[in-house]
């Protein structure tokens, strides 16, 4: 019959093939000029409602870490007290805290802000999003830190002021500027930052410092490392991504786990120091006792689990890094009440 149906050279078909192709060659021409042409401006998307703006700079203060700074404080101030410390002391301090504690995490983000962006867990921050332009962040922290020392030092006492811009400045220059980026140390000596909230508590009711204060930092000094190398084991091809030799991203995992056991049993024993410095009672040995125990036998078994396999999912490094949390929450509120109970 001389070939398919369809393809005759009827008028209907030549018609049908002349609309398709002129349809073809308009979608064409509108997909060239749509990448060639600049964008409409509602193409940028909406923008940011007040609430998004002050979402990002809230973000930026890293609200979860000064949730447990925080922590470190309130008890030593009614261990320091013996008893129950004035509302409005314990208020302001924990606002002064907050903006110190604040400032630090913001100029931290600053200073991070390229290898944040090379990491999963960082990536969402305000500043690898561009939701909080990098001078305004610079701004926003450097006047976090000037309010919360004048905060403190005229409604606290200018000793605790002291300690909070140490902290601070130990934070961003001696952590985040200085030792992050060169040694696998850098938290064992930059965590150091994380333990000014217990001196900080103590002189806010005494204005002094004293040995029980220092236990207790010397308690967060050595929680730190076990704590946050087991959130570095969970991320650490982050880190080895971003170019931190935190120690999770440059050793293996028994040699963690090593480290992690050691650190451990340092802070154990460093909990129970605070019994006869400090004079307490038969509560407060007892729950750190329990607590210990329990810390102890997660630090060893993630050591078992290392020395066996390098699969996190096998490994479970959040389990520990999770008990750590609750262990230094209920460690530092047994001190806050064992006063209570002589």
């Amino acid at each position: 019959m001389g070939g398919d149906v369809s393809q005759r050279s009827t008028p209907g078909n030549w018609y049908a093939r002349y609309t398709f192709r002129a349809y073809r060659q308009r979608d064409r021409l509108a997909n060239v000029t749509a990448l060639n042409s600049p964008a409409p401006a509602h193409s940028a998307g909406p923008r940011n409602s007040l609430r998004d703006v002050v979402g990002a700079y809230v973000a930026l203060t890293k609200p979860r870490i000064i949730e447990l700074l925080l922590l470190t404080t309130v008890p030593v101030m009614f261990l320091a007290q013996q008893g129950v410390p004035a509302l409005w002391l314990v208020v302001t301090t924990l606002v002064g805290g907050t903006l110190s504690a604040g400032s630090a995490n913001v100029l931290n983000c600053v200073v991070d802000a390229d290898i944040d962006q090379k990491m999963r867990r960082t990536s969402r921050r305000p500043l690898p999003r561009h939701q909080v332009a990098t001078k305004n962040a610079l701004v926003f922290g450097l006047v976090l830190g000037v309010v919360s020392t004048l905060w403190l030092g005229f409604l606290v006492n200018w000793l605790s002021a002291g300690l909070a811009l140490t902290a601070n400045v130990f934070y961003v220059v001696g952590y985040t500027m200085i030792l992050k980026r060169r040694t696998t140390q850098n938290i064992v000596w930059g965590g150091a930052a994380g333990c000014f909230p217990p001196l900080i508590g103590w002189t806010a009711i005494t204005n002094e410092i004293a040995w029980p204060p220092i236990v207790l930092f010397l308690v967060v000094f050595f929680w730190t490392p076990p704590h946050f190398w087991a959130l570095a084991m969970r991320y650490r091809e982050d880190y080895a991504n971003a170019g931190v030799p935190m120690l999770p991203a440059v050793a293996t995992s028994r040699e963690v786990g090593k480290q992690i056991v050691l650190y451990s049993w340092v802070t154990v024993i460093t909990s129970l120091a605070l019994w006869p410095v400090a004079g307490m009672g038969a509560f407060y040995p007892t729950v750190a006792i329990i607590l210990g125990i329990v810390f102890l036998v997660e630090a060893h078994d993630l050591y078992a689990r290392s020395k066996e396999t390098d699969e996190l999912s096998l490994l479970r490094p959040m389990r520990l890094f999770h008990y750590s949390n609750a262990y230094l929450a209920l460690l530092f509120v047994a001190a806050a009440i064992d006063p209570f109970l002589r």
